[in-house]
């Protein structure tokens, strides 16, 4: 069952339930206001969607940034040892003069 359906019947039977117990909704006055109620549910349904799709993007961005980064934080680390190398070396020549 979707989102919709499972949504929708409650709402359905909670709009005709409350016009029956007053016993003056005819049946063309529920079915209106059932439709309004489907149509504003149809509509948060689809800014649902919306909005997980755009979530969705977002994640597959990040998770590929982390990625980058990692191998950019180990060319970094790389980087850093061959300069503490050669900073040693540098510390241990002799003086030229």
């Amino acid at each position: 069952m979707s989102i919709s359906h499972a949504i929708k019947l409650p709402a359905a039977l909670l709009l005709a339930g409350s016009f029956g117990l007053s016993g003056c909704a005819t049946k063309g006055y529920v079915n209106e206001r059932i439709a309004t109620v489907n149509q504003r549910i149809d509509g948060v349904e689809a800014k649902l969607q919306t909005t997980d799709t755009t979530a969705q993007q977002a994640l597959t961005e990040g998770q590929a940034t982390a990625a980058q980064m990692q191998g950019t934080t180990q060319r970094i680390d790389q980087l850093n040892a061959r300069v503490d190398g050669i900073e040693q070396r540098m510390i241990q020549r002799k003086p030229r003069n």
